[in-house]
């Protein structure tokens, strides 16, 4: 089975000031009820400091502080009494017990599925990454043993599934698709712990290299067929047209003549070159050119 991991996003926070809280109040009561003690029998013995000691340890069981993050399920026999936190809150000792501390943020999971076959019976590596949080630390606390780890088996077996369930060019293509597939599967299922799914983003999508050099082909192919199709559409496009232009010129013959003259024209401003024109050619501009033009075209064809 593909191994999952959650990261913890940030920097871990230090315990060091909960701890120097929890000596804090030990001394303290240690000392008040050592001194109570001296004070009511006249003298520090070892039943004074037994005592005194007793205290600062029940003292210590009773105050506690959770961070702002934490939220920390207390139970009373066994059966859920509240759910405390964060900041300082207090239990009963021994009757009260701190059964979990639940950190509120966001996490991240990283999972994959390792040659997962498809619809069509090709395996895939997959690796993906979950963004999620715990809004009820109650029913993370009762409803499943470790939530972290059946979070991360859920996302795994969600992730097969939808693999599964579609084709090596969906899975690849529509990797946005299968995002909010898994996210509404992983919803369904963490819904009842009292967890949260943010989003669930695939990283990754390895394909095995014969089926890679196979679909790159498959895609060229596509591509020259799509061009093909728009040349031959440019190449009807432009027969239309032509056909419009062959009857308006069949219509009209000095506008035939004046289209070959701006031809002659074009060619002859794009090139910067001279064109001959022969006398047979400059008799067909007879019905366009005036007399005067066509004494020069026939004198220099001449």
């Amino acid at each position: 089975m593909p191994d999952a991991s959650t990261e913890v996003m940030g920097e871990r926070a230090s315990n060091a000031g909960v701890l120097l809280f929890s000596a804090v109040a030990f001394a303290l009561t240690f000392g008040i009820v050592l001194g109570l003690m001296a004070a009511v029998m006249e003298g520090v013995g070892l039943v004074a400091v037994a005592v005194a000691a007793v205290a600062a340890v029940l003292a210590t069981m009773a105050i506690h502080i959770a961070q702002q993050w934490e939220k920390v399920v207390v139970l009373r026999f066994g059966k859920l009494s509240r759910v405390s936190g964060p900041g300082l809150f207090w239990t009963i000792p021994v009757i009260e017990q701190n059964t979990m501390r639940v950190d509120g943020r966001v996490r991240a999971t990283t999972f994959g599925a390792e040659e997962t076959l498809t619809a069509d019976l090709v395996p895939l590596n997959v690796n993906a990454v979950l963004f999620w949080m715990v809004w009820d630390a109650k029913a993370a606390c009762i409803e499943v043993g470790d939530f972290t780890r059946a979070v991360e088996l859920a996302a795994q077996t969600a992730l097969r599934d939808a693999i599964g369930r579609a084709g090596v060019a969906e899975v690849a293509i529509r990797r946005e698709q299968l995002d909010r597939e898994l996210k509404r599967m992983l919803e369904e299922k963490v819904a009842q712990w009292g967890i949260t799914i943010l989003s669930v983003e695939v990283r990754d999508i390895l394909l095995p290299k014969e089926l890679q050099e196979v679909m790159s082909l498959e895609a060229q192919a596509e591509q020259r067929k799509k061009a093909r199709i728009i040349l031959m559409e440019a190449e009807q496009d432009i027969c239309e047209m032509m056909d419009e232009m062959g009857g308006t010129y069949a219509k009209n013959d000095a506008a035939l003549r004046l289209r070959s003259m701006h031809l002659l024209y074009e060619s002859v401003r794009e090139t910067g070159g001279t064109v001959v024109v022969p006398s047979s050619f400059s008799e067909g501009f007879g019905d366009v050119l005036g007399d005067h033009a066509k004494d020069a075209l026939g004198s220099r064809g001449k």
